[in-house]
């Protein structure tokens, strides 16, 4: 029986993890993220300026800075969306925040088997499937803590990281891969 939180729920999740907190992120737009300033700032050609005082920043930093791990891997397409590129650039607050990104090719997803949904694990015990509409709205999150099902989605994790690459070995072999 799945057990749904709300948005406030999921939220707390990030305070309250003690070890690590890591995301699988495959969806080609968040609707989420094209409701912000920084959103349009980068669709102007601007550097996007980060809030390093939210809620959400000062939560992170505060978890990498006490010795959590947090960490993401990317799927990209070959040709990025403008909300993939906008994600690459937003890779500068993260990882000043602390966290550890890494990115990975859709198609080298798709040949490892690599679920298309969008996932957090927290403490290697708790997974929170997030689940959106049609529009890329996030709605809730169902959460999973049957311990089979976990390590499933821990699996997928450390798939997806051993082949995903660092954000600035990603972003450099995209803009070579552009200018040919």
């Amino acid at each position: 029986m799945p057990r749904i939180i709300d948005l406030a729920a999921f939220g707390r999740l990030f305070e309250n993890f003690k070890h690590t907190a890591w995301r699988l992120e495959t969806r080609c737009r968040y609707a989420s993220d094209e409701a912000t300033d920084t959103y349009a700032q980068f669709l102007r050609g601007e550097s996007p300026s980060w809030d390093m005082e939210t809620a959400w920043s000062t939560t992170i930093r505060q978890k990498t800075s006490g010795g959590a791990t947090v960490g993401r891997v990317r799927v990209v397409d070959s040709r990025p969306t403008p909300g993939q590129r906008y994600l690459m650039a937003h890779t500068e607050k993260n990882i000043a925040l602390g966290e550890e990104i890494r990115n990975l090719w859709r198609a080298d997803a798709e040949r490892l088997r690599l679920p298309t949904e969008d996932f957090w694990i927290f403490d290697s015990r708790l997974v929170a499937l997030l689940n959106f509409d049609e529009g890329d709205n996030l709605l809730d999150v169902e959460l999973v803590t049957e311990p089979v099902e976990v390590n499933r989605y821990a699996q997928v994790r450390d798939t997806a990281w051993h082949y995903a690459v660092s954000c600035g070995t990603f972003a450099a072999a995209l803009a070579a891969a552009e200018q040919q």
